[in-house]
């Protein structure tokens, strides 16, 4: 079965790995930044050598996001991000397939355990299957 598996972020988030502190997250040293991006591709290395990765990337941050929607007139409303409105975007995703529900949570599991600093905001990682007939919903 194959799987999304989604971790989340906020442009404060993206801001903080840059090393500009806010209310919501401390400031990450270039030495944090590091160990996160060597965390994240060991899990990677993992995954493609289990075969189970399918794909994975890192998202740009949401101030480099547009959402586009239908207005009341049937035009179309463009809006370059990041939104107020919302509080957490997709910051990254994996697709996986894996042989079970409990496989994939395994590895969501040790997408918490991804190293970061002191006092930065902790985002549940989501696991959605992936659909693969008109049969699945």
């Amino acid at each position: 079965m194959k799987y999304l598996v989604m971790v989340q972020g906020t442009q404060v988030d993206y801001e903080a790995m840059r090393g500009r502190a806010s209310a919501q997250s401390p400031a990450w040293s270039e030495e944090e930044l590091q160990a996160m991006y060597a965390y994240m591709n060991a899990i990677n290395n993992d995954l493609s050598e289990s075969g189970e990765l399918v794909d994975g990337q890192g998202l740009a941050e949401p101030a480099r996001t547009r959402l586009v929607t239908l207005g009341e007139d049937g035009k179309a409303v463009i809006t370059d991000g990041p939104y107020s409105e919302t509080k957490e975007l997709l910051a990254g995703y994996w697709v996986l397939e894996c042989a079970s529900l409990e496989r994939v949570t395994e590895i969501a599991e040790r997408v918490t355990r991804c190293p970061q600093p002191a006092g930065a905001p902790n985002y549940p990682v989501v696991i959605r299957p992936i659909m693969d007939g008109a049969g699945d919903i």
